[in-house]
């Protein structure tokens, strides 16, 4: 193997340098500079399929018997390249065609034509010889170049369009060798006979004799090629040399018309060429034994033989004469050829610059008498019945696990090859304008030189030469057609990068019959023919048969072999531009500039030849390129799509670093802080499920975790997890990116995610966090303490910040809401991201049917009504829909429960700040805590007049607390205690309208409980935490009474404290102002203009 992890020598053998000690340790992964020269010099391609196939069937499938040695490649530039691709190159269009093109597209015409089709494959040999020549070519031609070198999609694509032309290639060949043997050699033997009929009737029983006998001979093809291609190979030099001896003879005759020309007579009735099988002598009346006696062609014409019969019109008006066929190359026929004369379907063959008299209000009559044109020609349909006589350039490149020196043989071998055919046909276009009467070249099948093959009759020595030379021709062009299709499937198939030939499927019998067309498509003979990709092959043949017209089917073969070509191009001028450092061709002359120019002259041609067929061919291409795509390519060969990927990816990202994005632009690009378990699994999946629905697919989403550990201990730990982030991310349909931070502490871990996530401008400006579960544990007091952090940095870094509480009550990506609303209730403005983020979930299929409602609060100076009218105008410039309340909360008096609150989240915080004391230290600092607690609420609150919930809330005062704290204590100490009293029935999970109206025993001081709520003071002198435990209360009820049916609430979130002190307290207010509520989205703005009313 050439790979550098090459384990195929004995282990023993690299540890013989013993002044290699220094490197000992990396012998086993890294073999010695000798050993890998050894390999690489021993490389050899072998046939379709390479080496890497072969290798990976051994491993499925265990050791093999040995096999014979590979023998090294031989064949040379000559037999390997030039003369293959002569073969391929010259063919059925050549002799059956040419001349037909030359008579409808007059000299300039033709010329034209075949310098533009020349020229595109001399372009594209340009970029094949540079792609060839950049490494080991294995065997697979230019499809393997293709894939290599545009990916696996760009590969899989084209690789069955050219599939696809080879095979229809076949199908023309095979039709014309039919089209010879019917028409030209043994026309007797045509089922469906031809004779007696006119017009549609006889096109249609040559149409079937083309089928019939097409059938056939395409069955007789695949069966030698079963038997063994190695006979097709021994035949193709014989074939190869009728071929060249067709062409020898052609120029032999044209030489010979400069000194004898040949006789072959064509009949004209006015300017009307006249069929041969329609007279025996070109003269109306003969004279014989001085007696006048009517022709053959008389009695065609006429209604008797007699003098005084009554004849066609035209017949009568118009005199018979007899030109020359072939004038000859010194007779100045090609000023008249030099022009183009397309005609109609059924039109007469005329001459140009004879005169006719006809009458243009009689209608033709004995059509059929004269030659007539078969089909409409016009510019385009004569590019796409040319192009394929130009195809064959891949001959060579195909053979590259053949050749001794590929990287010298193949641009030498081709570009001279495609010279040489150019030089040709280009010659050949003048000869025969040069040479042939006009109304002969525009006689397709020669009905009026006696039924002789057009370029037959300018043939020397004999016109048999050329009609048996272009017989075996395209019988050894189908052949090749025949052989090389299944071989190019076959390594499409082993190659994997058709997804529907992978095994991905759970379900047994899927995976059986995956298997079976793997290996029907991938697998043959014993020998390696692919025996039933040859089948299929044969199959599709057989479709170009049944259309039978050579003219149809040859325009189908030029839109794939032109995708083909247009995909080389692309190909070199990429890899060109990419510069990508391992593109290092040994072939210099190439440029980037003609690559573009070859793809362009591809793609035109395509268009010119057939628009619709064009289309077609592309949309097959598409489909299978989106199928590849969406299926996901699995293969990654290096090649120049992923290049440009990059550097557009480049480009895009240094152009994001000019400025943050308009708010017009802006979308949330969320970073997902998930959390894993001990088995690196994610806890809470539905925060991606969340995430997918508020991106709907679009923009850039990064799902990130920490591992606690050192990077060299804990890297298979970090590995595994991203493993299962990515897995996730594909359940959940998240597109987007997986990042794993290994540090010493989680909080430092989530802290290097916020910080470094992302890359250049595109970087997240929005963090997803899930709510800390279970946070009042003193087990976990940990987690909500990295939360509040995460709050602080995301207000530093200006970055917008997502809590969802209840994730698991979340919906998941299946799930539909048929009904419902979305509650916004917009307290402070944060820029607008409580009005986008609903829109964006409505967007998704889940919350597609839920109505948006906007809340907003008006306090005492505000004034509602219009509040609401300026909201509903501010809606209706967002092109937001949505219903609008104004709720009006105006200052309540402080309830007992309010301060029964603050007290025990005072409490728990410094119970919790505590935890490290010991049992005995434990218990007299909480009875110390409970009692400065009591006494700083006394001194901070002097006595008032009475108040209505004196009598109702002043219980629990005294008795709560301990209750309360003892019910924390007894969690840490292990000692079982049941609390009694108003924490019990009006705890955070009491409904909010039972909190007031909790009542506890009797105190053990009343007088205490007066003085202490027996009071309404001015607001800015009670506590902060008071104040602040009774907005959260209040706004709490407001929204649960008028969301609690809600689907979705999002809420403003408030800031975090600036100092730690207050941590606890914060999570408590959190908590106090979203009980009650299922699903609850906190949101906190990143201080910029998310949203605006301006186009």
């Amino acid at each position: 193997s050439p790979f550098i992890n090459s384990r195929d020598l004995d282990q023993s053998q690299q540890y013989d340098g013993k002044t290699m000690a220094l490197f000992e340790e990396e012998m086993d992964t890294s073999p010695m500079v000798s050993s890998l020269l050894s390999s690489l010099a021993n490389y050899s391609n072998l046939p379709t399929g390479s080496k890497e196939h072969e290798e990976a069937e051994n491993n499925e499938e265990g050791p093999r018997p040995s096999k014979k040695p590979v023998k090294a490649p031989q064949l040379g530039t000559l037999m390997g390249v030039y003369l293959p691709c002569i073969q391929n190159i010259f063919g059925v269009i050549l002799f059956l065609r040419m001349t037909w093109m030359v008579g409808i597209g007059g000299v300039l015409g033709s010329f034209i034509i075949v310098f533009m089709c020349c020229s595109t494959t001399m372009l594209t040999a340009i970029s094949m010889s540079a792609i060839a020549t950049n490494g080991v070519v294995p065997a697979g031609g230019s499809y393997y170049m293709i894939s290599r070198s545009l990916g696996p999609e760009f590969g899989g694509a084209v690789g069955i369009c050219f599939y696809l032309g080879t095979t229809f290639a076949g199908a023309m060949y095979i039709l014309g060798c039919i089209e010879i043997l019917l028409i030209y050699i043994v026309p007797q033997m045509a089922i469906f006979k031809i004779e007696g009929l006119e017009g549609p009737e006889a096109e249609l029983a040559l149409l079937n004799n083309m089928r019939v006998y097409g059938t056939i001979v395409l069955s007789f093809m695949s069966l030698v090629v079963f038997v063994g291609v190695k006979y097709v190979n021994k035949l193709a030099l014989a074939f190869l040399a009728c071929v060249i001896l067709s062409i020898v003879a052609v120029y032999a005759g044209v030489i010979k018309t400069a000194i004898d020309p040949p006789v072959f007579p064509v009949c004209l009735l006015g300017n009307r060429t006249l069929l041969s099988k329609g007279y025996d002598v070109c003269a109306k009346v003969v004279e014989v034994d001085n007696e006048t006696v009517t022709t053959k062609l008389w009695r065609t014409f006429c209604d008797s033989d007699t003098l005084n019969a009554t004849c066609d019109e035209y017949f009568a008006d118009n005199d018979v004469t007899e030109i020359q066929g072939i004038p000859g190359v010194t007779s100045g026929i090609l000023a008249e050829n030099l022009f183009g004369n397309y005609l109609e379907k059924g039109m007469f063959l005329e001459k140009r610059g004879v005169a006719s008299e006809v009458n243009a209000d009689a209608p033709p009559t004995n059509s059929n008498r004269y030659v007539l044109s078969d089909i409409t020609s016009f510019f385009t349909l004569l590019v796409g019945i040319y192009f394929p006589s130009v195809t064959g350039i891949m001959a060579g490149s195909n053979r590259s696990g053949d050749l001794r020196d590929a990287q010298k043989s193949i641009p030498i071998g081709t570009i001279a090859a495609i010279t040489t055919t150019s030089i040709v046909y280009m010659s050949t276009v003048v000869l025969f304008g040069a040479c042939i009467e006009g109304v002969v070249l525009r006689d397709k099948f020669g009905e009026g030189v006696s039924g002789n093959l057009v370029i037959g009759t300018l043939a020397w020595p004999s016109p048999w030469v050329i009609v048996f030379g272009s017989f075996f021709s395209t019988c050894g062009a189908g052949l090749q057609s025949l052989t090389g299709a299944p071989r190019l499937l076959q390594a499409i198939s082993r190659d994997g990068i058709i997804p529907f030939l992978r095994v991905r499927h759970r379900s047994v019998y899927a995976v059986k019959l995956f298997l079976f067309i793997l290996k029907v498509f991938g697998h043959g003979k014993a020998n390696g023919e692919p025996t039933w990709a040859l089948l299929l092959t044969a199959c599709i043949c057989e479709i170009g048969i049944i259309i039978a017209s050579l003219d149809a089917v040859a325009p189908i073969l030029s839109m794939f072999f032109l995708m083909c070509y247009m995909f080389v191009n692309l190909a070199c001028a990429l890899q060109t531009l990419l510069r990508t450092p391992n593109w290092r061709p040994r072939f210099k002359f190439y440029h980037w500039a003609l690559s573009f120019l070859g793809m362009s002259l591809c793609l035109s041609l395509m268009f010119i030849c057939s628009w619709y067929y064009a289309i077609v061919a592309m949309g097959i291409a598409t489909c299978i390129y989106k199928y590849i795509e969406f299926c996901g390519a699995e293969k990654e060969w290096g090649d120049g799509i992923r290049g440009i990927s990059l550097s557009a990816a480049r480009f895009a990202l240094m152009r994001l670093e000019e400025g943050p994005p308009h708010t017009k632009n802006w979308r949330p690009q969320i970073l997902v802080l998930a959390s894993v378990d001990a088995e690196q699994n994610v806890e809470q999946p539905r925060l991606l499920s969340l995430a997918n629905q508020l991106k709907a697919g679009k923009g850039l989403t990064i799902v990130g975790t920490s591992v606690q550990g050192t990077f060299l201990d804990n890297y298979a730990e970090a590995q595994r997890a991203d493993q299962s982030l990515r897995k996730l991310m594909e359940t959940e349909k998240v597109k987007g990116f997986s990042q794993v931070v290994i540090s010493s502490n989680l909080r430092d871990g989530t802290s290097h995610l916020i910080q470094v996530g992302g890359l250049g401008g595109l970087k997240h400006n929005t963090v997803l966090v899930s709510w800390p579960r279970n946070w009042k544990h003193p087990e976990h007091h940990q987690q909500f303490r990295n939360f509040i952090e995460v709050v602080r940095e995301t207000t530093v870094a200006s970055l917008a910040l997502l809590v969802p509480k209840n994730i698991s009550s979340y919906p998941s990506n299946g799930e539909r809401f048929t009904e419902g609303h979305i509650d916004v209730w917009w307290i402070v403005h944060d820029g607008g991201m409580l009005m986008l983020l609903p829109f964006l979930l409505r967007q998704h299929k889940v919350w597609r049917k839920c109505k948006m409602r906007i809340f907003t609060v008006a306090q005492m100076d505000d004034n509602s009504i219009q509040m609401k009218k300026d909201l509903i105008t501010f809606l209706y410039h967002l092109r937001i829909d949505a219903a609008v309340e104004v709720v009006e909360m105006h200052d309540g008096d402080i309830s007992a429960y309010t301060y029964e609150k603050t007290l025990i989240m005072e409490q728990r915080s410094q119970i919790l700040k505590q935890m490290h004391l010991t049992k005995n230290e434990m218990e007299r600092e909480i009875q110390s805590i409970t009692d400065s607690s009591r006494g700083s609420i006394r001194r901070k609150n002097p006595p008032a007049p009475r108040s209505r919930h004196s009598v109702d809330g002043g219980a629990g005062v005294a008795e709560q607390p301990e209750d309360e704290v003892q019910l924390i204590h007894s969690k840490n100490a292990s000692t079982p205690t049941s609390p009694v009293g108003p924490g019990a029935a009006a705890g955070p999970n009491a409904p909010a309208g039972e909190r007031e109206k909790a009542k506890a025993p009797a105190p053990a001081n009343p007088e205490a409980g007066k003085d202490l709520f027996n009071m309404k003071p001015e607001w800015e002198h009670f506590p902060v935490d008071v104040r602040r435990m009774h907005t959260a209360m209040r706004l709490n009820e407001v929204i649960v009474k008028k969301s609690k049916e809600a689907k979705l609430v999002l809420l403003n979130m408030p800031g975090p404290p600036k100092n730690r002190v207050g941590n606890e307290n914060y999570m408590e207010f959190l908590e106090v102002l979203t009980e009650g509520l299922n699903r609850v989205l906190l949101v906190r703005g990143g201080g910029r203009e998310v949203i605006t009313i301006y186009s």
